[in-house]
């Protein structure tokens, strides 16, 4: 099997381990044990869980398939703390996994701390490439969790009766409400087109094959659709026109009783917005891009403007034409920022600020094969849509053009927003 030295590639990827573990950690800094016991909804997890969880991927995934001395830490955590699927564990039901006080957060944290001492001595010798290239993969389902983590503590401060906020002593980041501008449409011509993950680091198997295809001529909207924007389809009856729905869309208003994205709340006629820093008026957050509707409502907006939403493809090959980056977790506002101005014609916020929902269903590439194990994204290719361009909680080096995020089109409490097309 090839071996790669410490100074090389393992060096590298043992300080990525590292910080990212540190960043988790970060991530929970202001929280109190009892903040992280809290599971608010069936599709949410509570922050321990979220920290035992990625614990166990680096135990399960690597140590106990690297390394042939490694004792785990405490049988009972690879059933508690495992993934959904029975072929790698019995671990609870996702909705039950605040049902359980014990474990202490102590004692995940002792976990945390013993695994991270038995990575480090992996990547300290020469290592075979296929278990670097698992820890590249536990380190990708880290990142991942850091986000699900806070958009799942958005929920849990948004449902107390108190109204707390995970940053509450923060000020309104600076620039939040500039003005983006008009939004603007660019075209791309019709052509051949060459999509998918090309290089050669880390990627998913969704990101693949790379593949050639033939896009008809389209438009983007430059930049994302903001909280104004979306405050007039409201104010004209959005969610009371059943012509501007998908019959599924429908059925979720009516089920759902939905009024305005998740987290806006309506007090004596205005709106405000509830953030990871606290409630802020609608007023002050009008430029910032809309986030938190699901497939259904940026749909339902889309053709409300007589617009669309773009294909998957359509949108990676105009992100990888010419576009900039947006607002990512590094930044630390944890809120979508408004558009930088315009500078020439490319693609605003294209990496950041708010997932972006695609017309596009979740399936695999011409060519794609599902795999077995834990590198399969094929088995959630069911009844999903994709997403691109990560969003304020996304870590900047999880993202790329290529990336592939699916949700099921009801989906509401993940940070995700609108660009349309024609």
């Amino acid at each position: 099997m090839a071996t790669t030295t410490a100074s090389g590639a393992a060096a590298e990827l043992a300080s990525r381990f590292q910080a990212v573990r540190r960043r988790t950690l970060t991530l929970c800094a202001t929280l109190s044990p009892e903040d992280m016991l809290v599971q608010s909804a069936p599709e949410t997890s509570p922050v321990k869980w979220h920290l035992a969880h990625t614990a166990w991927f680096f135990e399960q995934h690597v140590l106990l398939v690297f390394d042939e001395t490694y004792v785990a830490f405490d049988e009972a955590f690879l059933r508690l703390f495992g993934s959904l699927y029975a072929s790698v564990s019995e671990a609870p039901w996702q909705r039950l996994r605040a049902s359980f006080a014990r474990p202490g957060l102590d004692e995940i944290l002792r976990y945390r701390a013993h695994v991270d001492t038995q990575i480090g001595r992996l990547l300290s010798v020469p290592v075979a490439t296929e278990m670097l290239r698992r820890v590249e993969l536990a380190i990708s389902h880290e990142e991942l969790h850091q986000e699900q983590m806070l958009a799942d503590l958005l929920h849990a401060f948004y449902t107390n009766p108190l109204a707390a906020a995970y940053s509450p002593n923060e000020a309104l980041p600076a620039g939040a409400a500039g003005d983006p501008g008009p939004l603007e449409f660019l075209e791309f011509s019709a052509a051949r087109r060459e999509v998918g993950y090309a290089g050669a680091g880390f990627c998913y198997d969704n990101e693949l094959p790379r593949h050639r295809v033939w896009l008809e001529t389209y438009s983007l909207a430059d930049r994302l659709i903001t909280c104004g924007e979306y405050a007039a389809f409201i104010a004209d009856g959005g969610y009371r026109k059943p012509e501007l729905w998908l019959a599924d869309g429908w059925d979720a208003v009516e089920i759902g009783g939905w009024q305005a994205p998740q987290y806006w709340m309506k007090r004596d006629g205005d709106w405000s917005v509830f953030t990871l820093h606290g409630a802020l008026p609608l007023a002050s957050v009008k430029n910032l891009p809309v986030t938190h509707v699901s497939f259904y409502e940026a749909e339902a907006f889309a053709r409300w403007v007589g617009a669309r939403l773009p294909g998957e493809l359509e949108w990676e090959a105009g992100c990888e034409c010419d576009a900039t980056g947006g607002n990512l977790l590094d930044s630390g506002r944890l809120l979508p920022a408004p558009a930088p101005a315009q500078q020439g014609e490319v693609l605003r916020q294209a990496l950041g600020d708010a997932w972006e929902w695609t017309a596009s269903a979740y399936t695999g590439y011409p060519g794609y094969r599902p795999g077995v194990g834990i590198a399969d994204n094929g088995r959630y290719m069911s009844g999903k849509m994709v997403l691109r361009g990560g969003s304020c909680l996304t870590p900047a080096r999880h993202i790329r053009p290529s990336y592939r995020n699916f949700l099921t089109p009801e989906t509401r409490h993940h940070c995700t927003g609108i660009r349309l097309a024609y």
